[in-house]
């Protein structure tokens, strides 16, 4: 990685990017990258959780319109299942 390259956090080997309410799983540069929208969150000792999050596997292909560009999608309760899919699903589309 260049100087140049803006270092984010990683989860599992990929980089992890958050705007606001939705994350996004994996790297621009290959193929795919999940993304995860936090649809609803609870209170847990007076922090914030996340309750319900849409997880979407999307083809980076720029040229493709954003409907085109989804390949799979779900819903889970919590962040954690989310990421656990986002990885899994991930990961066997980067194999192909």
């Amino acid at each position: 990685m260049s100087d140049q390259e803006p270092k984010f956090p990683m989860y599992k080997g990929k980089p992890l990017v958050r705007c606001g309410n939705v994350l996004y799983y994996g790297s621009m540069k290959d193929k795919y990258v999940c993304r995860l929208e936090i649809k609803s969150t609870k209170m847990v000792k007076d922090l914030p959780v996340a309750d319900k999050v849409s997880v979407q596997l999307m083809l980076t292909e720029p040229t493709l319109h954003n409907r085109k560009q989804i390949v799979k999608t779900s819903e889970k309760p919590g962040l954690y299942l989310a990421m656990d899919i986002a990885d899994a699903w991930l990961r066997r589309a980067l194999a192909k």
